[in-house]
C-alpha cells in the first residue's frame, strides 16, 4: 500500500485528530466533525484509509468510503447511526491528500484500495467537489442525472458539487465486460 513518498494504512480512530488538521487544510469550506470520521471507522474500517509520511510517519492524508443505498449520500457532516443492510452503492466519502503529496501515485493507490472494496458493490459513487471531476474520470466515473432531492443535497457539499458514478467490473464474482 505504497506511494513513492507516503504509506496508506488502515485508519485507526488514534488517527482523528491528525485527519482533522488535514481535513480542514484540504477541505476548508466543507468542515466536519471528528465525529463523524470516528463513526465512518468504528462501522466500516476496511473503507477507511491513512496516508502516512514515510519519515515522519504523520497523517498526511485520508480515504472514507462506506456503503449507502443508491444515489443516497449522506449529508455533509453528518451521522449515520448504522451502514444500511439494503445498502449496495459503495460511497466514497473522501479522498484528501496534503497538496505536497501531490503527483507521487498516492491518490491512484488509494483508488486501487478502494476499487478492490468497491467490486463487491454494483457501483460506486462519490461527490466532486472543487472542479475535481477530470480527476474521477480517470478512474472511469462518469456524471449521472440526479434527481431534485439530491440536487438539493449536493448543495450542501458546495455549488460546484456533482454526482459522479462507476460500474464495478465484477459483481458476485461475475465479469461485467
Amino acid at each position: 500500500m505504497m506511494g513513492t513518498n507516503a504509506t496508506w494504512r488502515n485508519l485507526t480512530i488514534k488517527d482523528i485528530d491528525a485527519l482533522i488538521l488535514v481535513a480542514s487544510d484540504v477541505h476548508p469550506g466543507l468542515p466536519e466533525r471528528d465525529e463523524v470520521f470516528a463513526e465512518r471507522v468504528r462501522l466500516f474500517p476496511e473503507g477507511c484509509l491513512a496516508l502516512t509520511d514515510h519519515n515522519s510517519k504523520e497523517l498526511v492524508g485520508y480515504a472514507i468510503s462506506h456503503p449507502i443505498r443508491h444515489r443516497q449520500p449522506p449529508d455533509l457532516d453528518s451521522l449515520l447511526g448504522e451502514i444500511d443492510r439494503d445498502a449496495e452503492q459503495y460511497y466514497i466519502h473522501d479522498l484528501a491528500i496534503l497538496p505536497v503529496y501531490h503527483g507521487s501515485g498516492n491518490a491512484k493507490e488509494a483508488m486501487k484500495i478502494l476499487m478492490n472494496v468497491a467490486e463487491r458493490y454494483e457501483s460506486t459513487c462519490l461527490v466532486s467537489v472543487y472542479g475535481t471531476a477530470m480527476f474521477w474520470r480517470r478512474f472511469g466515473f462518469v456524471d449521472v442525472d440526479v434527481d431534485e432531492t439530491l440536487k438539493t443535497k449536493l448543495l450542501g457539499y458546495g455549488g460546484d458539487a456533482i454526482m459522479l458514478e462507476r460500474k464495478s467490473r465484477t459483481h458476485d464474482g461475475v465479469e461485467k465486460g
